[in-house]
């Protein structure tokens, strides 16, 4: 039985490369200032549902993002891995969206999809760790959820059942839930495979229509005619039927004032040994920094 696979993807900021101008005057992150990535942890995510694919034949993995249209690279990247489909979200009114906002526009979007069996996305994102937009995409659809999934070790479509090992706080566990289900897969699972050869000469070129100058548009008409593949479906707010009130910054109760890069700088190294006085200053020390007490 084949299966309808929904990965949920974001194209991040890179947050190595924090700068003074990382944040807009508004209090958002500056994303168009700063290098993008795929998100670590959706790739963890994109290679279960890959081989969910590989084990029932005809299954299909679309991606969903929601970003700049400069966020297709993501679509393209998963791609070239073996993804099926993707749908980029992109609307200047999402700009400023946080977790709950960006909960709803996604949720959205898999309702218009529709016919989805299993929903897979990273555990959090770099940009933000919060770990709150997969859960939050659950709740909204009203789907069960498996958080910090570390495998997906049998799926049964007939029965609509999964089992899933997850990774928590003093151990392992194995959990059993019923389709169709949203997981959030941990960044300490199986890595995603390589991009294949085959796969990047072939959607090399696609692309979503907000990404083309009205020149690229104009030549790469014929050649999406002929291939459609090459188009990435892009949806703005009206295209989900998304409520202006629950999108973007008006959506979004949640502001980040400021980010920066904090470096930690060692002081002088005192050496210690293990005599009663050296141990009794050290603790006399740590009392008056408060650092303990």
């Amino acid at each position: 039985m084949a299966l309808k696979i929904i990965v949920l993807a974001k194209q991040v900021p890179d947050t190595r490369n924090v700068g003074p101008d990382a944040m807009t005057p508004e209090g958002t992150v500056n994303r168009a200032a700063l290098p993008a990535v795929f998100n670590p942890d959706d790739l963890n995510a994109l290679e279960q549902a890959l081989r969910l694919k590989e084990q029932f034949p005809g299954s299909t993995v679309s991606v969903v993002t929601m970003g700049l249209p400069k966020s297709a690279e993501v679509i393209r990247e998963a791609l070239y891995r073996g993804a099926d489909a993707g749908y980029v979200i992109t609307d200047r009114c999402l700009g400023g969206a946080d977790t709950l906002a960006t909960s709803y526009t996604i949720a959205q979007a898999i309702r218009k999809i529709g016919g989805f069996d299993i929903i897979l996305g990273g555990r959090q994102a770099i940009d933000g760790d919060t770990a709150q937009v997969g859960p939050q995409v659950a709740e909204k659809l009203g789907l069960t959820q498996v958080t910090y999934a570390e495998e997906i070790l049998n799926l049964d479509p007939e029965a609509k059942k999964v089992v899933i090992k997850r990774h928590i706080d003093g151990g392992v566990e194995t959990v059993e839930a019923p389709l169709p289900l949203v997981v959030t897969v941990n960044g300490s699972a199986a890595p995603c495979r390589p991009r294949n050869a085959k796969r990047v000469m072939k959607y090399k070129n696609a692309t979503a229509p907000a990404e083309r100058t009205p020149e690229q548009a104009e030549k790469l008409a014929e050649a999406i005619a002929a291939k459609p593949y090459l188009n990435i479906t892009q949806w703005g707010a009206a295209d989900i039927n998304a409520d202006m009130k629950q999108v973007g910054k008006t959506g979004s109760p949640t502001n980040v004032k400021t980010v920066k890069n904090i470096v930690f700088k060692a002081k002088e190294s005192k050496t210690l040994t293990s005599s009663d006085a050296d141990v009794e200053g050290l603790i006399v020390e740590l009392l008056n920094d408060k650092i303990i007490g």
